[in-house]
Order: C-alpha cells, then sequence, then structure tokens
C-alpha cells in the first residue's frame, strides 16, 4: 500500500517549534472566531428585542417584524458559528492526531 502524498511529504519528522505554534494558533483563530459570531449573534438579538420593546419605527407590527428579523439571523448566526467552530475543531484534531501517530511511527 502506497503512502498517500502530502505537501510536506519531504520534510516529515522535520518540524520545528515554528510549525508546533502556528498548529496552537490556528486552534486560538478557531476559538477566536467563534467568539467573534457569537458577539455577532448577541448584537443581533439585542437590536431585534430592542426594535420590538422600544417601537423604534414607532409602527408595531413593521417593528416586531423587523425585530423578528434580526432575532432570528441571530439564532441563525450563532448555529452557524458553532457548525463552523465544531467543523474546524474536529479537522483540527484530526490533523494532529495524525500528525503525532506518524512522528510515532518514524521514530521507531
Amino acid at each position: 500500500m502506497t503512502e498517500k502524498e502530502t505537501p510536506y511529504q519531504d520534510i516529515k519528522g522535520q518540524l520545528i517549534l515554528r510549525d508546533h505554534l502556528a498548529a496552537d494558533r490556528t486552534i486560538l483563530a478557531n476559538e477566536r472566531t467563534f467568539l467573534a459570531y457569537i458577539r455577532t449573534a448577541l448584537t443581533l438579538f439585542v437590536a431585534g428585542l430592542s426594535f420590538i420593546h422600544f417601537n423604534i419605527v414607532s409602527d408595531p407590527i413593521a417593528d416586531g417584524a423587523i425585530g423578528g428579523f434580526f432575532i432570528f439571523i441571530g439564532t441563525i448566526t450563532f448555529f452557524l458559528g458553532l457548525y463552523r467552530y465544531n467543523k474546524m475543531k474536529t479537522l483540527i484534531r484530526e490533523i494532529k492526531q495524525k500528525e503525532l501517530a506518524e512522528g510515532i511511527g518514524h521514530e521507531n
């Protein structure tokens, strides 16, 4: 069975500290992006509640429609961010486990 070729095929076993730190920065960037999704979702949600509660447009039907739309979009934004965060977290975990398995295999 042949081994699957990767762009890093020629440098196996040569990963330096900088490469490991880059992986850690990727994990932190993923978490930071998820927090940005949460912040955006909360802002949209609060904007929607403000439209509903304070009657900003002075038309109860329009305020309810706009507020409901903002709340809906905020909820969708939160779940989209959660989905993307978990997807990337799983991908990063798989890559790190693969690298660890390959590293252990080359040392023996």
